[in-house]
């Protein structure tokens, strides 16, 4: 069995079947772990979202702020924008299937045999691996429970701007899903910088790339999100998958294994 990460497909089916063609991936036998962003400003998203429900346990998939999105439209009446690609899963007859199958995925997950975490944008420096595995937990308890539909309504903002374990209710919940699918900018207290998008030499004063910050451990981070990275931190530990599909970029996947990384151009 060979695990294969991938970066975020973003509703691009048909690189996401030829990237697969291309490894010769075998849900019988592989496993295929998701960063994330399944779905979103490419053509394929109902697609995209029909093929990953349908490895069943060949497929690990945390949650990106577009999958959030999706929620957000079905679970807290939030309206499409212009360039959203959702509206196909709408108005499908598995839908409800398909969005109630992505709110029970995770925002991120340990694999202890190879000392990695995966989530959506990242891990911050603040964190230790528990603390997030326990944060992660906490969030999927909400939005799997009857607290969702609050949630959901609440979620977009940039504050709070800073973790401390005091937060309660909907400045709590959305602080912990910043920083797991939104975070690209930290300062060393922890205070996220949201407004930036750039590449890495674009933070602001006072901040820098999560990735940048010393951690005590040694964990290796898989992650999303930073298209403008093209997949290089700098950080060998930490190992960015976003190479910009929907942008006409590439899609990239790493085997887990011998670590070797493997793109597929959009």
């Amino acid at each position: 069995m060979t695990d294969y990460a991938i970066g975020d497909i973003q509703g691009c089916y048909d690189s996401l079947r030829k990237m697969l063609a291309l490894i010769e991936f075998s849900p019988s036998k592989d496993r295929l772990w998701v960063a994330g962003d399944l779905v979103n400003r490419g053509p394929g998203s109902l697609a995209t979202l029909r093929y990953i429900e349908s490895l069943e346990s060949s497929a690990v998939v945390v949650l990106g702020n577009h999958d959030l999105h999706l929620l957000a439209v079905a679970l807290g009446d939030h309206k499409l924008r212009k360039k959203d690609t959702l509206a196909e899963i709408f108005a499908a007859p598995d839908g409800k299937k398909l969005i109630e199958w992505l709110r029970q995925q995770t925002f991120c997950v340990y694999d202890p045999d190879r000392n990695f975490v995966m989530s959506h944008a990242g891990l911050p420096h603040i964190w230790s691996v528990e603390d997030a595995l326990r944060h992660s937990r906490e969030i999927e308890s909400v939005i799997r429970g009857p607290e969702a539909e609050a949630f959901f309504v609440n979620m977009y903002g940039n504050r709070p701007e800073r973790w401390h374990e005091d937060l309660k209710g909907l400045d709590r919940w959305r602080m912990i899903t910043n920083y797991f699918t939104r975070m690209r900018f930290i300062a060393e207290d922890g205070t996220l910088e949201l407004e930036t998008k750039e590449a890495a030499g674009s933070a602001p004063d006072g901040f820098a790339p999560w990735f940048e910050f010393r951690r005590e451990d040694s964990v290796r981070v898989i992650f999303g999100h930073w298209a403008s990275l093209e997949g290089d931190t700098g950080h060998s530990p930490h190992i960015g998958l976003d190479t910009g599909c929907v942008w006409g970029g590439a899609l990239t996947v790493i085997n887990l294994d011998t670590e070797e990384k493997i793109r597929c151009e959009c």
